[in-house]
């Protein structure tokens, strides 16, 4: 009996260590992951209040060309290569305005790059309130809230002494969030009024042939309760780029903000990224297939009080592992 029992226990001792060297060989097939450096939330909430502190980024304004210079200056700051590119723009109501695109550039001999983007303007009505309806929206999440991750991502970068290995390139879009009022009845639809430096810049790239490897625009990623789903077009442009984001979010523990869930199209930069500059781009941007946009877009809901550094953290962390792992 006791002979019996030794077997038995000698039996589940070899299944015990078969199934964790099963596991080690599994584990060793994976790619390796590559350090990378901090992310740090305080920080990136801290640009978002900069930016909001300045007032409306509204083009034609003392806050967007106060914004515009404090943006150009940071990166100048961190050792990134900084262009703007200027250029103007027809709005949906007929006013010209004067818009510019910043660039900032990481490595920028480095062939293999990577595209990161986000808008720094902000809407001037709040046309889903029902309270000051024409007049501007911070915009603390919507515009703010991207740059604010991208402004700590540069940051970081520059304060480590690791680097990424890939050349990275921010571009900060101007003119996204002027589309028409949601209560317009008659609507012009000779063009398309929102996204005014994509468009721009998609077809009038700031240096001659540039292209990227793949992008990731990010907007209205800092909301309290924030989860992002699968994006339309960014399933149909760049499905491959969008399975590495939500695979390396889960391999850093934040699954529960990129949930692996589809999610309708977006009319976003990174549409005229994908369709007229040839570079995939995926959106990583709040909108949920059950409710949409959530209640404060494009109302004055939109302020400091409805940004949570979890939220910035979360979608920081991971487009900054994801650029380290290249």
């Amino acid at each position: 009996m006791k002979n019996k029992i030794w077997i038995l226990l000698l039996l589940i001792l070899f299944g015990a260590c078969s199934g964790e060297k099963s596991t080690q060989q599994s584990n060793t097939s994976e790619k390796p992951v590559k350090p990378y450096p901090s992310f740090n939330a305080d920080s990136a909430y801290a640009f978002v209040q900069k930016q909001v502190d300045f007032g409306p980024r509204v083009p034609g304004t003392a806050a967007h060309e106060n914004t515009k210079k404090w943006l150009i200056s940071q990166f100048e700051n961190w050792g990134w290569s900084v262009q703007t590119q200027d250029f103007q723009a027809k709005t949906y109501d007929g006013l010209n305005w004067d818009l510019t695109n910043i660039i900032a550039s990481f490595k920028p001999e480095a062939e293999k790059r990577i595209l990161l983007a986000a808008h720094w303007d902000t809407r001037r009505i709040a046309d889903k309130d029902t309270n000051r309806i024409d007049e501007p929206i911070d915009g603390a999440n919507d515009g703010g809230s991207g740059v604010g991750v991208l402004l700590e991502i540069a940051r970081v970068i520059q304060a480590q002494g690791l680097k990424p290995d890939v050349g990275i390139d921010i571009i900060l879009f101007d003119g996204e969030d002027d589309g028409e009022p949601e209560t317009s009845r008659a609507r012009n639809n000779s063009q398309i009024w929102w996204c005014l430096g994509s468009q721009y810049w998609s077809k009038n790239k700031h240096q001659a042939n540039y292209t990227a490897y793949y992008g990731i625009l990010v907007d209205l990623v800092g909301a309290k309760g924030a989860r992002f789903f699968k994006e339309g077009y960014s399933r149909q442009y760049a499905s491959g780029i969008l399975k590495k984001v939500w695979d390396n979010a889960a391999k850093i523990g934040h699954s529960a903000f990129f949930v692996n869930r589809n999610a309708p199209e977006i009319l976003d930069d990174h549409v005229f990224v994908n369709e007229d500059a040839g570079i995939p781009m995926i959106d990583i941007i709040e909108f949920s297939p059950d409710y949409g946009f959530g209640l404060y877009h494009h109302t004055h809901q939109d302020n400091m009080e409805l940004i949570d550094a979890r939220s910035l953290q979360a979608v920081g962390e991971t487009v900054l592992f994801t650029v380290y792992q290249e």
